[in-house]
């Protein structure tokens, strides 16, 4: 088969390429066929076998577009229908940001290129690793954009077992090893010469990773507590538009709406409102009046109440997305990870202006501080997370130590009825079975849900519809052995893999040099 590969005209290659990065969205929420992500992979590992450093650099970036336009098309809906640009402008923002993130996606593919692509174990453990050193790449360079990892799209197989050891980069780990083993197989196919014992040894080690994953699911790394703590959530579902309006009509309108839809709720432990349930018109300063009945509301009944809010540091003239602790819920937490041209504008000086997509009024929140302890209900210590700050694997991990439930709060109003919500919710859901933690996952459109410490959903509301809903969870002291580790070793031993296998060659040429002497 490997000839038939090798002479793929240059055009189709790209157009394959491109094809298979697209393809993978489709594993992913709301679809969910999850065996594409091993086919797209396949296809990608047989046409980098065996090639050039230029030729893998270019179809590893037509993957990259195709793997991000499709995936995150979505976001054309916050830029042409709340950035006001025109839909051709939109749409031509939407590819200049797939072409970024192809590019960050093909880095490590350099080094793929470059030392290991004639590697008899090219395939086998160099792409697997280039593909774990990507994805954690892209959870911290430039703050990181840690979204369509290939691990979400397996919370429902045998290798979700592994998250709560090694997460969701170690579920990405196995799928690319998979591909890489199935890949060699099909590229040696009536090849007299292929090294069937290296090929027996990996089909074999990933045989064991799956069925190992499928015994792994059955083990419970942190129990609950048997006590059941009664959740509601205000779902208001206030068109995106109705919140960027800045109206007193409409900001009065909201308050009166959060006070009439949690007026049944009060008989639960906690009240928990979404991010920015407190109009954006308002600080939390400004809308003390309405908080302290609302406190006062909560402490009579014994609930900690949790909301959204602007919070505005007076000494030093800063705005930060923030949660704010009522009645029986203690503490402030302001949002750490922002949002991109969303909370805060890079290049401030040099978009802002534009278009109106970088002149939006929530582009002024300022970042919180790292060292932030999490909220407290009742005496359960809570992890918070607002919004985008839940798609970051080790920092919930890290947080979630001395926590014991989790707490997300949402907006997704921003992307209207796309496959955003879906994609969002799964990546929630893989924090959940990561941390071995329940999620009370709140949203101001929906759905909203109570995610269990495998990481199911318990039950969920209605999506764009004003509504209540309640559920129970539970505290969990104990912590997975991804909590403990996070994803540093796997990081540090795959990079020591990918230098073994090249140590080898490095030993020949120094004795080849030594002979040459």
């Amino acid at each position: 088969m490997h000839e038939k590969i090798l002479a793929l005209p240059k055009t189709i290659a790209l157009l394959i390429a491109l094809a298979s990065g697209a393809l993978i969205t489709f594993s992913f929420a709301p679809f969910n066929s999850w065996p594409i992500t091993i086919i797209s992979l396949t296809t990608l590992a047989l046409l980098l076998k065996a090639q050039t450093i230029k030729t893998i650099l270019w179809r590893s970036f037509a993957f990259g577009i195709g793997f991000y336009a499709a995936g995150i098309h979505w976001i054309y809906v916050s830029i042409h229908n709340f950035g006001g640009a025109s839909p051709l402008f939109a749409g031509f923002l939407v590819f200049l940001f797939a072409c970024f993130m192809a590019v960050v996606f093909t880095g490590p593919f350099y080094v793929l290129a470059r030392w290991y692509s004639h590697n008899r174990f090219a395939l086998i453990l160099a792409l697997p690793v280039c593909w774990l050193l990507g994805e954690w790449m892209r959870t911290w360079l430039l703050t990181g954009f840690p979204w369509l990892f290939l691990g979400y799209a397996h919370l429902n197989t045998p290798l979700a077992g592994w998250a709560p050891i090694g997460g969701v980069l170690s579920i990405g780990f196995i799928l690319a090893l998979t591909a890489g083993v199935i890949a060699e197989w099909l590229w040696h196919i009536r090849n007299a010469q292929p090294n069937k014992v290296t090929l027996m040894i990996a089909s074999c080690c990933c045989i064991v990773i799956w069925i190992a994953g499928a015994g792994l699911k059955t083990i419970t790394w942190a129990e609950p507590d048997a006590t059941a703590i009664k959740v509601g959530m205000v779902q208001p579902n206030v068109d995106q538009s109705t919140k960027l309006s800045f109206d007193e009509n409409t900001t009065i309108a909201a308050l009166n709406q959060l006070r009439e839809l949690s007026a049944n709720l009060w008989s639960n432990d906690w009240v928990v409102w979404p991010e920015a349930a407190i109009p954006t018109t308002l600080t939390y300063q400004d809308a003390l009046p309405f908080l302290e009945e609302m406190n006062s509301k909560a402490a009579e009944h014994d609930t900690a109440l949790f909301t959204g809010v602007i919070f505005e540091d007076q000494k030093q003239h800063k705005y930060y997305n923030s949660i704010a602790g009522l009645g029986q819920g203690y503490g402030f937490y302001h949002k750490r990870r922002l949002v991109p041209f969303g909370e805060y504008v890079p290049l401030e000086n040099q978009v802002r202006g534009l278009i109106e997509f970088f002149n939006l009024p929530t582009s002024f929140i300022h970042l919180g501080p790292q060292d932030q302890h999490g909220l407290i209900a009742k005496g359960v210590r809570i992890t918070p997370a607002i919004c985008y700050e839940i798609v970051y694997p080790d920092l919930i991990a890290q947080a979630a130590k001395e926590t014991q439930v989790l707490l997300s709060v949402n907006n997704l109003g921003w992307f209207l009825d796309s496959i955003q919500a879906k994609q969002f919710m799964q990546m929630a859901q893989m924090r959940a079975l990561e941390t071995g933690r329940y999620l009370v996952y709140s949203t101001n459109n929906g759905p909203s849900a109570i995610i269990d410490n495998h990481g199911k959903i318990l039950s969920q509301s209605d999506s764009f519809k004003a509504q209540i809903f309640t559920g129970e969870i539970h505290a969990v002291k104990d912590w997975t052995p991804f909590m403990v580790y996070g994803s540093g070793p796997l990081v540090i031993l795959a990079t020591l893999l990918l230098l073994s296998i090249s140590l080898p060659q490095l030993f020949k040429r120094e004795v080849a040099l030594e002979e040459g002497r």
